[in-house]
């Protein structure tokens, strides 16, 4: 995790909802009022985001309140708990409470469904990874989430792995030319994928020298096949609508990796309400 950015990106969040400060809670209470109050788990599921508590109130510029975990991220949590407590400044909590809700809620329905997604599976010789199907400016976060639910990370962006996809290929006159020409510009320790979509695709990616296959949009059975075309050393990757529903049919399918965006793009965000613990009377 990237402290610099993520801590840049929470004053962004802040400025975004504060604007000049947080109204409501400034006209009725002073920085002296103080308060406490649970983060409280609606439904169950794998909770993640649970760090940024402590992130937020200090990035807002409160390090006085006192934050109780009472659960880790990846931890699964059941309805009614009370997964972390915050103390400190009325003026504090209240206004951070959505900037932390909004974050913890994303993240942990995307661990949630990561898990679900590595448990339907049930193959422990395939990983689960992400793609690049997150929100802009929340993606170190997201992909962070989903490995909080037991699956792994595709590459961060464009910048850290080489992908040729139907359209480089494409306008590079094919797998072949896109392959030799990446690879003639490429430092040693960065791997060159290659999207196929048929057994001629596949073998001329191996022939071209392909670090990974994937195998785009094909189904279990046709994915048995197409293995069989690529040599051991050559890692290879089954992607394209793959859903919780239809992952259990990938099952000994043969390939190292499942690629999927739907648990970053599908997201439905776990219920959690900030609750006061006790109350002042004015």
């Amino acid at each position: 995790m990237n402290e610099i950015l993520l801590r840049e990106q929470i004053k962004g969040f802040l400025n975004e909802d504060l604007g000049t400060g947080d109204l409501s809670a400034n006209l009725i209470f002073d920085k002296e009022t103080k308060g406490r109050g649970g983060f409280v788990a609606k439904t169950g599921g794998i909770v993640c985001g649970l760090f940024l508590i402590k992130t937020v109130y200090e990035v807002y510029g409160d390090y006085d309140v006192t934050v109780k975990l009472n659960a880790k991220d990846g931890d699964r949590v059941k309805k009614g708990d009370v997964i972390a407590e915050s103390e400190g400044s009325v003026i504090t909590l209240l206004s951070c409470e959505r900037i932390i809700l909004n974050l913890m809620q994303r993240l942990s329905g995307i661990a949630t469904v990561s898990r679900t997604l590595v448990d339907n599976l049930d193959d422990p010789s395939i990983k689960v990874v992400d793609t690049r199907k997150t929100i802009p400016g929340l993606r170190m976060l997201d992909k962070y989430a989903v490995t909080c639910g037991g699956a792994f990370n595709h590459r961060m962006g464009l910048y850290d792995g080489v992908m040729l996809k139907d359209n480089h290929t494409a306008f590079a006159g094919g797998i072949t030319g896109a392959v030799k020409k990446a690879r003639a510009g490429l430092g040693h320790t960065v791997k060159i994928e290659v999207e196929t979509e048929s057994a001629e695709q596949v073998k001329e990616a191996v022939s071209a020298g392909a670090d990974i296959i994937m195998f785009d949009n094909r189904t279990p059975e046709e994915i048995k096949e197409l293995v069989k075309l690529v040599p051991d050393g050559i890692i290879t990757e089954a992607s394209g609508g793959i859903t919780p529903d239809t992952i259990g049919s990938f099952k000994g399918c043969g390939v190292n990796i499942i690629s999927t965006g739907y648990m970053t793009h599908t997201v439905k965000p776990m219920d959690i309400s900030f609750n006061t613990i006790g109350g002042n009377k004015l």
